[in-house]
């Protein structure tokens, strides 16, 4: 790729903004796990951007500018990630979003933004047993103490839980549909294939309703059948009669039994 010397100057620049990568893709909105809250690791890395620019130049004033222009004056920025981040970044990628916001319905309960790229079968175990797990426990140990609000914390984030347990398994209606494969090549649980894309794959977490919007008009991915016929050689032409039909379900037990007869012809 040929780049202008001014990119790859810019390029050189964000090098030094590397030590605020996150090694899993999974920031938590509240702090769990010994690692800060995303608001203030967010601060952190917005500090360091304005500063490698120009140094000296980041003042406070310039967050409230930054959260007014983002529609939420007045607002922390914590309220902003919790309440608003999602639906524009959904927007603004054609809701097609690769950043998930992933929660379990309370404002003061537990959330996690999730790059999508990373969220293969491993990091969504690490989600739930890891992360959600240590929240979990924390919350099982304020109910102890009396903590007010922890009874129904807790509830909120064991619902999750199961939810996502749910689509880590990949059973009906939590499942991966891609038309354009075969049954044998169909993903068995919670292994997605990035080349599929957004719209088929983020259709457990839609249906499970963890993600901070679900619906129209906010996160506007449906799974309607697709314009124009298939081909008779299309793996599903006979089922659905040539039409592109996505929103289909298919059971662990045929998945698995249709890799099981391609692997014994």
């Amino acid at each position: 790729m040929e780049l202008s010397d001014e990119a790859l100057t810019w390029i050189a620049r964000c090098q030094s903004l590397s030590i605020h990568a996150d090694d899993d893709g999974i920031v938590c909105l509240p702090a769990v796990r010994g690692e800060k809250p995303a608001h203030e690791r967010l601060l952190s890395l917005l500090i360091d951007a304005w500063e490698t620019v120009d140094p000296g130049s980041w003042k406070p004033s310039i967050l409230d500018k930054l959260l007014a222009d983002a529609d939420c004056a007045g607002k922390a920025l914590d309220v902003w990630l919790r309440e608003k981040f999602f639906e524009q970044h959904a927007r603004r990628f054609h809701h097609r979003p690769f950043i998930w916001h992933i929660w379990d319905g309370l404002k003061d309960g537990f959330g996690a933004l999730v790059n999508y790229h990373r969220l293969d079968n491993k990091n969504l175990e690490r989600l739930i047993h890891t992360y959600l797990g240590d929240w979990i426990r924390s919350q099982e140990e304020s109910v102890k103490d009396g903590v007010d609000g922890a009874q129904t914390r807790l509830a909120a984030a064991r619902n999750l839980k199961t939810r996502l347990e749910a689509i880590l398994e990949g059973e009906t209606p939590h499942d991966i549909f891609v038309r354009w494969k075969p049954l044998p090549e169909q993903p068995i649980g919670w292994n997605p294939d990035l080349n599929d894309g957004v719209r088929l794959n983020i259709r457990p977490f839609m249906t499970a309703e963890v993600l901070r919007h679900n619906k129209k008009p906010k996160l506007n991915i449906t799974w309607d059948k697709d314009r124009g016929k298939d081909v008779e050689s299309a793996p599903w032409f006979a089922v659905f009669k040539g039409e592109r039909i996505n929103d289909h379900h298919l059971t662990l037990a045929e998945k698995r039994a249709a890799r099981s007869l391609e692997g014994d012809s």
